[in-house]
């Protein structure tokens, strides 16, 4: 070699190792910048895991849950080594051999980019996903990876595998508002997790990477293709025998979807506890996992709501009938199916059903429910419902009313068509409607205070406003003894005759005319002040 080959290779040399320590500096720098955004130590070891309010009576049953994501935490330890092993086994077999990061996995995936020239295969551990779970978004980037590979190797660091893998465990999203695996259980199996089978823990195992593509509730074929997947994964790493591969692979899909449902009916209740607790301490209580327990009894709480909506429902009764809600038109056998998809999107009102009139008898009217059963009214269900007529008076219109003619026959209240509400009761169905008039009830405990039930009207899907807590109390008849004693005052005698007629004020501050009158809604001209006294009027 020639001095001035030399010369150039020397060269090339220097400047080549200048080159590469740049690029090591740089590097270390963009790690280091990086580095400084990333968590600190504490706050990987206080990872928040989001669990949702839950509201129960003094006996222990549910009243409410407030919260986007259903989860119940639970300990490495609760959760069986046979469902951990189909989580690894699918997401992560090397999991207790690498540092946070799998290099080989890393350089695999970078591999099939190259020859495929797009990602067709993922390299995230499952202590990377540990971090992206909990403290990046989910936008796919490179810088994002970069902060997920280093954040990964800092959680490995600090935490041990098994406080990383049940934090996994306990994070990532199953479907249908499930998070963790506890909630994954209950939501498609109904179960705790140490009544899951081995193929219903591989079900489970294998959702995580696609929730809705393979979800047995919505596509059952994808679904036990991925199980199946999941299944021989754990055959092939080991973590069980080829025959209980087999076996498992075998087994039919049993799953549906179980919802803790709520175990006493309280929207009033449970709202009023709801806004004083966001009151006191602010939207935390969403997702820190707080289980309230009131001083309700549910035995007293479900027989006050009951009583309160039988005694609305009694009341709308007595006070006429206001009609069908709809007419669809003459009954044929071949519109069973349209008329039952028709009543099954109409709510039901507790104790009352949606239901159309498909016959009518003299004094009988038959019925189709939302669940496609026909059932018949027979005459002691429909006879009182004569018809309510408003007054003419504006005044009145809204408030007061008379009634029609007793009815005589069935056809004197239905027509075929109509869609009406039935309650069931103890002697059978009974005509009914929706309450015009609301109410309240509450029950204390004189003892110290406590609430034992509460209900602040007759359906919370048709008026939230809670009459019980949040409604101004009216005065009533509480007044007059002021007006009367008032009265004494100023000289009236009890003997004092004042002429009970209708009179028109004016200046009442709502811009409009105000007639006073009696419940009655009758006048009785002259009227001694005791007589007016012992009548209330």
């Amino acid at each position: 070699m020639n001095r001035s080959m030399k010369k150039i290779f020397l060269r090339t040399c220097v400047y080549s190792c200048i080159s590469i320590a740049i690029l090591l500096l740089g590097l270390f720098l963009a790690v280091y910048h990086i580095n400084k955004t990333l968590p600190t130590v504490e706050q990987l070891k206080d990872m928040h895991l989001e669990v949702p309010l839950r509201i129960f009576t003094a006996d222990g049953k549910l009243m409410a849950e407030y919260g986007d994501k259903q989860r119940t935490p639970v300990a490495l330890s609760q959760i069986p080594k046979t469902l951990a092993d189909a989580v690894l086994a699918v997401e992560d077999a090397r999991y207790y051999h690498h540092s946070g990061v799998d290099f080989i996995g890393l350089v695999r995936a970078a591999k099939a980019v190259v020859m495929s020239g797009h990602k067709v295969q993922g390299a995230s551990t499952i202590t990377m996903q540990v971090a992206r779970n909990f403290f990046l978004s989910r936008k796919k980037t490179y810088f994002r990876k970069i902060r997920e590979i280093i954040l990964a190797m800092k959680i490995d660091h600090e935490l041990s595998k098994d406080k990383v893998l049940e934090l996994y465990l306990n994070k990532v999203y199953f479907g249908h508002r499930a998070y963790g695996v506890a909630a994954a259980a209950q939501v498609y199996y109904g179960k705790k997790l140490d009544q899951l089978t081995l193929p219903e823990m591989a079900m489970l195992a294998g959702l995580p990477q696609a929730p809705s593509r393979n979800n047995p509730l919505t596509l059952p074929k994808a679904a036990k293709y991925r199980r199946d997947h999941v299944l021989k994964r754990m055959w092939e790493v080991g973590f069980i025998s080829k025959q209980r591969y087999l076996d498992a692979a075998s087994a039919p899909l049993t799953s549906a979807y179980h919802h803790r449902g709520i175990e006493i009916h309280a929207p009033y209740l449970s709202e009023y506890v709801r806004l004083k607790l966001l009151k006191k301490f602010g939207d935390k209580i969403y997702s820190t996992g707080w289980t309230v327990t009131t001083t309700v009894n549910s035995k007293d709480q479900h027989a006050a709501r009951v009583a309160l909506e039988s005694g609305l429902l009694d009341f709308s009764r007595r006070h006429g009938y206001g009609g069908a809600v709809e007419n669809w038109g003459l009954w044929e056998q071949s519109l069973t199916s349209t008329w039952v998809k028709k009543l099954s999107a109409m709510p039901t009102h507790n104790l009352i059903v949606p239901a159309a009139v498909t016959n009518l008898g003299p004094k009988t009217a038959h019925f189709l429910l939302a669940d496609g059963s026909k059932v018949a009214v027979n005459w002691g269900g429909l006879s009182w419902a004569r018809m309510r007529i408003p007054y003419l008076e504006e005044t009145y219109k809204a408030s007061a009313f008379h009634f029609g003619a007793k009815p005589k026959k069935a056809s004197d209240i239905l027509n075929i068509g109509d869609v009406v509400w039935l309650q069931h009761k103890q002697a059978g169905w009974v005509l009914a409607q929706v309450p015009n008039v609301q109410g309240a009830i509450v029950s204390l405990d004189p003892k110290n205070g406590g609430i034992l039930a509460l209900s602040g009207g007759y359906d919370y899907n048709l008026s939230k406003f809670d009459r019980a807590t949040q409604a101004l109390r009216q005065p009533g008849s509480s007044f007059k003894p002021f007006i009367y004693s008032a009265a004494l005052s100023k000289g009236f005698t009890l003997s004092t005759i004042i002429n009970d007629a209708p009179i028109v004020l004016t200046g009442t501050g709502e811009n409009k005319l105000w007639r006073p009158r009696n419940d009655t809604l009758k006048f009785y001209g002259p009227t001694r002040l005791r007589v007016g006294l012992e009548k209330s009027r």
